[in-house]
């Protein structure tokens, strides 16, 4: 048995993907791939479903990375020295983080989604990546903007070195809002004529929203892969909790420097 994944072709010696709901041991809403032990699935299915993703990717579960997101703009840097703590230490390192970066070969570091947007990058130059959640909030507070601000600080990264792939979320047509939600958007000054469109109520286009601003940073538009994956629209494959309810799985989202062997 192995997880189903979604394949981005970034780059050569990068392996970036996203999971489907199939190839894993989990029940219920959680049916059947979901490594996201926050969500309310059984600690066994988990485990055991990491243990079968690090198998596909050739690591050691204790290689994918799975952060405790809040919906906040924190991005934390992986690196060897977070990597030789003990597990506790490591998880509580990884607590309240929307984003990571590293540039340790043979680690996966992901993001966990069920509607929200994950983004993907890769530094050509530098050899470093990330990986990004990004929720309305998280997208209102541009959080894949600070990720890559923080990604210049630690390791130099330039935008124009930088290739991306925006994963599986829900799209514009089934991304329905209040009026609260599209007044944040105008407020944190978006092109809403660009993001939004107003049907019974006013709909915003995170996938976009979020191409733009790696656009706007400097990402050049050919370096961008678009999954045009609609979560809501195919939960047969993918999580979402606008339909299956919190309560179910989450998507993960990695991304990881092939070690030398590959």
């Amino acid at each position: 048995m192995r997880p189903q994944l979604h394949i981005y072709d970034i780059a050569k010696g990068v392996f970036a993907f996203s999971s489907l709901r199939k190839g894993g041991v989990s029940k219920g809403t959680f049916c059947a791939f979901n490594i996201n032990e926050y969500c309310g699935d059984s600690l066994e299915h988990v485990t055991r479903n990491k243990q079968l993703l690090a198998a596909t990717l050739g690591i050691p579960s204790q290689n994918i990375l799975v952060p405790h997101q809040v919906h906040g703009t924190k991005v934390a840097c992986v690196d060897q020295e977070m990597l030789n703590q003990p597990t506790e230490k490591r998880q509580e390192y990884l607590d309240d983080v929307d984003a990571m970066i590293t540039q340790e070969r043979g680690l996966c570091i992901g993001v966990s989604t069920a509607d929200c947007i994950p983004i993907l990058l890769y530094d050509a130059q530098q050899q470093a990546i990330a990986a990004v959640h990004a929720g309305w909030r998280g997208t209102v507070a541009r959080i894949v903007e600070k990720t890559i601000h923080t990604m210049a600080q630690t390791f130099g990264t330039q935008p124009q070195h930088l290739y991306a792939a925006i994963g599986p979320g829900i799209s514009l047509e089934a991304f329905e809002v209040g009026d609260e939600v599209y007044e944040a958007f105008q407020q944190a000054a978006f092109d809403m004529s660009a993001i939004a469109c107003q049907k019974t109520k006013w709909h915003i286009d995170l996938p976009r929203c979020n191409q733009l601003q790696l656009i706007e940073k400097g990402v050049p538009p050919q370096h961008i892969i678009m999954s045009h994956i609609c979560t809501y629209q195919q939960s047969e494959d993918y999580f979402s909790a606008r339909k299956l309810g919190i309560h179910s799985g989450r998507i993960y989202s990695g991304i990881m420097l092939q070690p030398a062997h590959f």
